[in-house]
C-alpha cells in the first residue's frame, strides 16, 4: 500500500509539473507576443532618428570627407572650434557682432548665439538682441597664419513677435 501510495504521489507531481511548464511556456509566448510590436515600433523610432541625424548632420564639417581633405593638415575639429570661438568673440565689440549686419534697435546689441560650420567655407549663425532674432550666412577663409577673415553672404532678421509682456 505504500508503494502504490507513492507512486500514485509521483504520477501526481510529473502531472503538475507538466501542466505547470505548459502553462508558464503559454504565458511567456503570450508575452513576447505582446511586446513584439512595441518593441519593433520602439525599433523603427530608433532608427528613424538615427536616419534623421544623418540627415540633420549631411552639412556639417564634421562629416564632409571632401571639405575636410580640402583643410588638408588643418584639423576639422580643431577648426569648428577655433571659427566658433572667433565668432563668438566678436561680440565683445560695444555696438554688436560686426557679421550682424543690423544696427542696434533697442537698449541691447546684436550677439551671435549660436555658430555651425557647415563645411571647409560656410559658416550658418544665429543671432539676437533678446527681443530680436535672426540667422546670418557667413563665408570665412584661413590665412596662412591660420587666421579668419569673414565675409557676410546673407542675413535674415525675423519680425519681432508680440507677446502679453510687451503689450
Amino acid at each position: 500500500m505504500k508503494k502504490s501510495l507513492f507512486l500514485y504521489l509521483f504520477i501526481l507531481a510529473a502531472i503538475m509539473n507538466v501542466f505547470t511548464y505548459a502553462y508558464f511556456t503559454k504565458k511567456m509566448a503570450s508575452e513576447e507576443k505582446k511586446w513584439e510590436p512595441k518593441l519593433k515600433k520602439a525599433n523603427d523610432s530608433t532608427l528613424v532618428l538615427y536616419n534623421k541625424l544623418v540627415d540633420e548632420s549631411y552639412f556639417s564639417l564634421a562629416y564632409n570627407e571632401n571639405a575636410q581633405e580640402y583643410l588638408g593638415s588643418y584639423d576639422y575639429r580643431e577648426l569648428i572650434a577655433d571659427v566658433s570661438n572667433t565668432i563668438i568673440d566678436m561680440n565683445q565689440n560695444p555696438k554688436g557682432n560686426s557679421l550682424v549686419p543690423y544696427d542696434q534697435i533697442g537698449d541691447s546689441k546684436f550677439i551671435i548665439n549660436k555658430v555651425k560650420v557647415l563645411n571647409h567655407r560656410w559658416v550658418i549663425a544665429d543671432f539676437s538682441d533678446g527681443k530680436y532674432w535672426g540667422e546670418v550666412l557667413i563665408k570665412y577663409f584661413v590665412e596662412a597664419d591660420n587666421k579668419f577673415t569673414f565675409e557676410r553672404i546673407d542675413s535674415q532678421l525675423y519680425q519681432k513677435q508680440t507677446s502679453s509682456e510687451d503689450e
